[in-house]
């Protein structure tokens, strides 16, 4: 008991000492650290609980299914509808047109009038192309109240070879050329009859080349040589080029030509002497681009230095080079003009291609064009309908003018009998103005319209001999269906002034005189039928209004002429 006693004693003194130390800790000023361990959330997906989709029933009440039995009745259907297969629809589309490379085309009509075509263009390889072109038009004239052979004949012939480069391209050709007319303009024609022919030749080379990202933009070369059956021979050699030279970081556009002409005339229209001329020109003219928002201008000037070899003279020439043109309200309304001069080199060839009835006897000189002053307003009415409306001043020195030429009397030349034209020369000043309508819709209906009104002011010349005051012209062209097209021009010139003098030992029979030729018009139409893609049939007919018109005096035309045949296009 007393050991039992002890130990009771014992433990009470024990706890009391543990409650003693717990108490002093609590109120010691130093706090001991505390380390809190937070484990992360770790969920877990427990199995569901699912029905059964057929739960077991203990219910002693519940019914035993009753097993159920299906049969099909078929009664037979009389039907005759049978379900067409789908089909994906398509998008109808016209079989693509195939161009060919070549074509010949032949033609005869009144007059006993051919018109002969063949263009020829084959590929050698994919930069090499060679080609040709020959053309022939031929008329026995007949003319009425013409007593003296009017016939006519061109033929052409036209060759050329082109390749083409990555960075350049080039193309050589040359051609020949032969035409034959009448002088037959007699204002006599009961005068005994005699040979009035004459003929015209010419052979031409040149080629051209152009560049791309280069300094030389292109340039071109030709050599023709002209002559007639009179005698009469021109050579002329023209050489251009056109590049671009940087100036303070701005390009400035320049072109260089040289142009060299030279030829003789058997003799002179009233004295047999032989008659030379030669022109030797270098021209350059730089020019520079600003474009602005809407507005566009080129600023430039040309130089000219002139040779006149048979003369010994030399001359230099300075015209301005200035066009502008400012969008006014997009494509509807454009405005545009300019201030445009430049020195003409005239020849031999050009007079006889725009009057094959000149005497083997011109003067040829250059034209000097001063100034062409320029405005106008161009744009779109509508999307098929377009318009141009401008006015044009020009000073030109030494233009060249057609006149007949004097009947002489005793006449030694088939020409000398008033009957072939001369060329003057005079300063001339002409205003005109001009408007232009367009229409083309669909490609299948086209329709341009042109008219100008001309008004002369010469120095020396009492007229401004054979040039008209109105020229007009109308063109259209129309695709009816497939197979079938038509089209029609009309093509109407003013009065124009021409003078008839007959002199006799160089004297006047009679006061020159001043004739008026009256104005004309001149209705073509045309038609055709494409049997296939290869070959069509076409018919023209020309002057249908049969107007009995003088281009030049004392030269009538034909009346209405018919002409048929057909063109077939091919490849090799």
């Amino acid at each position: 008991m007393t050991f039992r006693f002890k130990h009771i004693i014992l433990f009470i003194l024990s706890l009391n000492v543990v409650v003693s130390m717990a108490q002093e800790q609590e109120n010691d000023s130093i706090d001991a650290g505390t380390v809190n361990v937070v484990k992360p959330y770790t969920p877990k997906i427990s199995d569901a609980f699912k029905i059964k989709e057929t739960p077991s029933l203990n219910d002693s009440t519940t019914a035993k299914k009753k097993e159920i039995k299906y049969n099909i009745f078929s009664i037979p259907v009389a039907s005759t509808f049978t379900p067409a297969k789908g089909k994906a629809a398509t998008v109808d589309k016209e079989k693509p047109v195939r161009l060919y490379d070549n074509y010949a085309s032949l033609g005869v009509g009144t007059y006993t009038t051919i018109l002969g075509e063949v263009y020829l263009n084959h590929e050698l390889s994919n930069s090499e192309r060679v080609g040709g072109y020959f053309s022939h038009h031929s008329s026995a004239g007949d003319i009425d109240g013409v007593e003296f052979d009017n016939h006519f004949s061109e033929t052409g012939l036209n060759v050329h070879y082109s390749q083409k480069q990555s960075d350049y391209s080039w193309k050589v050709n040359g051609g020949f050329q032969l035409q034959t007319f009448n002088w037959y303009g007699l204002p006599d024609q009961d005068i005994d009859k005699f040979d009035v022919d004459h003929s015209f030749y010419s052979a031409n080379i040149g080629g051209h080349i152009n560049f791309e990202d280069a300094i030389i933009n292109k340039g071109s070369v030709l050599y023709r040589r002209f002559g007639d059956n009179q005698d009469s021979g021109e050579n002329r050699f023209v050489l251009a080029s056109e590049f671009d030279v940087l100036v303070s970081d701005e390009l400035i556009s320049t072109e260089v030509t040289i142009d060299y002409i030279g030829g003789a005339f058997d003799r002179s229209y009233f004295v047999d002497e032989e008659l030379k001329y030669g022109n030797f020109n270098i021209g350059i003219a730089p020019s520079y681009q600003m474009i602005q928002d809407d507005l566009t201008v080129n600023l430039g000037a040309k130089l000219v230095y002139l040779n006149d070899t048979e003369a010994s003279e030399n001359k230099l020439f300075v015209y301005p080079n200035i066009t502008a043109s400012y969008r006014l309200v997009d494509e509807l309304m454009i405005a545009y003009g300019g201030i445009e001069g430049g020195l003409i080199q005239n020849s031999y060839y050009d007079f006889a291609q725009a009057n094959p009835f000149v005497s083997p006897t011109l003067f040829i000189v250059p034209t000097d064009q001063t100034y062409n002053a320029s405005i106008g307003l161009k744009g779109k009415l509508s999307n098929t309908l377009s318009y141009n409306i401008s006015g044009h001043y020009l000073a030109d020195n030494n233009r060249a003018l057609f006149k007949t030429n004097p009947g002489l009397g005793i006449a030694e030349e088939k020409y000398q009998l008033g009957n072939s034209l001369e060329v003057v020369y005079d300063d001339v000043s002409t205003f005109s103005i001009a408007g232009e309508l367009n229409v083309d819709v669909n490609r299948n209906f086209t329709l341009g319209m042109k008219a100008e009104y001309f008004a002369y002011n010469t120095d020396d010349e009492a007229e401004a001999w054979n040039l008209p005051d109105i020229e007009a012209s109308l063109f259209l062209d129309y695709q009816i269906s497939k197979h079938w097209f038509a089209g029609a021009n009309l093509f109407f010139v003013g009065e124009r002034k021409d003078l008839f003098a007959i002199e006799q030992s160089f004297l006047p029979v009679d006061p020159p005189k001043t004739i008026t030729l009256d104005s004309f018009f001149d209705l073509n139409a045309h038609v055709g039928y494409k049997i296939n893609n290869q070959l069509s049939a076409f018919a023209k007919v020309n002057n249908i209004a049969n107007q009995d018109y003088q281009r030049w005096m004392n030269y009538p035309v034909q009346g209405i002429q018919f002409l048929a045949g057909a063109t077939y296009q091919f490849d090799f």
